[in-house]
């Protein structure tokens, strides 16, 4: 083990499926871990080295990066007593909650789960779906064929509890991503640590989210002392969960992606960029992942040529073809292949395009974003306390 966390340059761009061990893999190896079998669960439990236990629980905090964590560590006095030897997971591209919920609740790629960012093109009506809010979408069970780890886990005889606000049970993205266990409702932080606590006093594995420290990063930036207040307020509560969880209770912590604090300087408009806007029928996805569904007859090679040299160093730029081919969404599905834009933009450093068309002002205006390649968004920890 060695002495200090893994670290890597933030600016370093990570594709999906790089390396050996990625968020795919928890929630398997976690079922595998409690001694039921689901597809992939032995070898995901042994990518990730969990033990055999008869209690779990898996902490999802949104937007909690590795790197993000190393770097404010000092507000998580527990957390970071985790990180020494703690290697990071490769979360999904897009980098961002939909598409990695999807891929973190069924191990399948977005490619399969069609889960390919914030809001997604429609096949078939062209509207612009949202699938955080589930708006403008088809059922979630059509959209999102694939099977739910914890709907396996549960069939296959497991107690699972899913732990969360009232607003999220029964909701599209629940259904899509996380169908499957027996839901509770709680509110505030504290209240959610209590109810996990009293699911596991019998064996089981219990599922809780965290949203604050994403909205705080997204408000106020990551770098903020608002999202430093976030993450303590994480950590005390973490700390408490652990010490008040029955003796050889295995705790997994984990996020769906990091943060970047972008440059306003560096945000381009499609609605008032010209160059930009050419053969662009509808921008999906997000600031700083882009699917770019084109015109009736547009070439995708010269619309993705003409962004690359607007861009120029602040963007990855790619078609349809090439990112599938280059396993950007992993395997993709017929039926999933249609939502990827003909044109896919990953963006670098600090920058992002906007497209005010579709997007709020206060969208538009958010401080810290995330959904590119960067090692900053890419990389997830992985905290193990048992």
């Amino acid at each position: 083990m060695s002495a200090g966390p893994v670290t890597r340059d933030a600016e370093e761009l990570v594709l999906p499926g790089s390396g050996t061990r990625s968020l795919a893999q928890v929630l398997p190896a976690v079922v595998a871990a409690l001694g039921t079998e689901v597809a992939g669960g032995a070898a995901a439990r042994d990518a990730l080295a969990l033990p055999a236990v008869d209690r779990a629980c898996v902490v999802l905090v949104d937007g909690l990066g590795h790197l993000n964590l190393v770097d404010r560590g000092g507000h998580a006095p527990f957390l970071r007593s985790l990180l020494p030897g703690a290697e990071p997971l490769v979360t999904t591209f897009p980098s961002t909650t939909a598409t990695a919920l999807g891929t973190f609740g069924t191990a399948a790629s977005p490619g399969a789960t069609g889960m390919l960012g914030y809001t997604v093109r429609v096949p078939g009506t062209g509207d612009l779906g949202n699938l955080v809010s589930w708006t403008d979408l088809p059922d979630a069970r059509t959209w999102q064929r694939e099977p739910t780890v914890l709907e396996d886990a549960v069939a296959a005889g497991l107690p699972v509890v899913s732990v969360g606000p009232a607003r999220f049970a029964g909701s599209g993205l629940t259904n899509a991503a996380l169908r499957g266990p027996a839901y509770v409702a709680a509110e505030r932080l504290d209240d959610r640590v209590d109810a996990t606590v009293r699911s596991l006093r019998a064996p089981g594995l219990t599922y809780l989210y965290w949203g604050e420290v994403d909205k705080a990063g997204h408000h106020h930036g990551w770098g903020s002392w608002q999202w430093g207040d976030a993450l303590s307020e994480l950590d005390a509560a973490l700390a408490r969960l652990a010490r008040s969880l029955p003796q050889g209770t295995l705790l997994v912590v984990t996020a769906d992606h990091g943060m970047v604090d972008v440059d306003p300087a560096r945000r381009r408009d499609v609605a008032t960029d010209p160059a930009l806007a050419a053969d662009v029928a509808l921008t999906a996805g997000e600031p700083r992942a882009l699917h770019l569904h084109l015109d009736a007859g547009a070439d995708a090679d010269r619309v993705a040529d003409r962004w690359r040299t607007v861009l120029g160093a602040d963007a990855v730029v790619t078609t349809r073809d090439a990112a599938v081919a280059d396993g950007w969404f992993g395997p993709v599905a017929d039926h999933v292949r249609p939502v990827v834009g003909d044109v896919v933009v990953a963006m670098t450093g600090a920058a992002t395009v906007v497209d005010s068309r579709t997007q709020t002002p206060a969208s538009i205006a958010l401080v810290g974003v995330h959904g590119s390649l960067t090692a900053r968004e890419m990389l997830v920890p992985l905290l193990v306390h048992a």
